[in-house]
């Protein structure tokens, strides 16, 4: 009788905890449509730009520091982002993006790296994108998906903080600051 009181209970409560999470939902860029100052991502990204940033591991500890110069061409509806990485090891790396706006607030992106498509959507002054990157590791590369959320402060400042996860768990966490004066 206990023993069945017991599945029972656990049972239930597995239900009950199934509930609770089905009940929170994830932050959607349409909850920032209101907020200012508006992104307009071809118009922030054209010329050029600069950022400073670092990766956090699923613990919180920074692993490695970067700047990128970053030169923003749009040619109708195709932003071309040559992103320049300095790390703070010496490494270099270029990242060179593709970017088509689809629709009003709704982009799709292309890089070398990149496996697939970024699709992107915009509201407010939020952009979301995601994307599974061919990341370099060790001596070989693997595949992590990213959650990147960019936020205009200002005209010249905007933040980008991007979770990473392989096979749904949490790898780490990118930020970044951008700004359109040199760094």
């Amino acid at each position: 009788m206990k023993i069945k009181l017991f599945k029972w209970l656990v049972g239930f409560l597995g239900l009950l905890l199934l509930a609770a999470n089905s009940g929170c939902s994830s932050v959607k860029v349409q909850d920032y449509q209101n907020t200012q100052p508006k992104l307009d991502l071809f118009e922030y990204f054209k010329g050029k730009s600069y950022a400073q940033g670092q990766f956090q591991d699923r613990t919180g500890l920074v692993i490695r520091r970067f700047t990128v110069d970053i030169t923003g061409t749009i040619e109708g509806d195709v932003l071309t982002l040559d992103e320049r990485f300095i790390y703070d090891d010496g490494e270099n790396q270029q990242r060179i993006w593709r970017i088509t706006k689809t629709g009003e607030g709704r982009y799709i992106g292309t890089a070398g790296d990149v496996v697939g498509e970024a699709i992107g959507e915009s509201a407010g002054n939020a952009l979301n994108w995601r994307y599974t990157l061919d990341l370099p590791y060790k001596e070989s590369t693997l595949h992590v998906q990213f959650n990147d959320w960019m936020f205009l402060h200002s005209d010249h400042t905007m933040m980008n903080r991007a979770s990473v996860t392989k096979w749904g768990f949490n790898v780490g966490e990118v930020t970044l600051f951008f700004s359109k004066n040199p760094l």
